[in-house]
């Protein structure tokens, strides 16, 4: 399919720029020592989509979606570890 190598590359830099988009949080985050500024809420909330993102992914075979959802709930998860244990 010739329409298959676009998607997957739109996918994977769309997946690539939002992950991209949250390492300024991450960086800020660890060199504060806190993540204060976060609702707790929020970053439940948003590591529950990122884990349901993560699953659709993995049931559609999507590589771009796992890819991307994987990155990012690394990256959620620290600030949400940070937000548990310091605040």
């Amino acid at each position: 399919m010739p329409g298959y190598d676009v998607t997957e590359a739109v996918g994977l830099l769309a997946g690539l720029l939002t992950t991209v988009a949250f390492v300024p949080q991450v960086v800020r985050t660890r060199a504060l020592g806190s993540a204060r500024d976060f609702s707790l809420k929020m970053l439940l909330l948003f590591v529950a989509g990122i884990v349901m993102w993560l699953a659709y992914g993995v049931l559609s075979r999507s590589m771009p979606v796992i890819l991307a959802n994987a990155a990012t709930l690394l990256l959620a998860s620290y600030i949400l570890a940070v937000k548990l244990r310091r605040g």
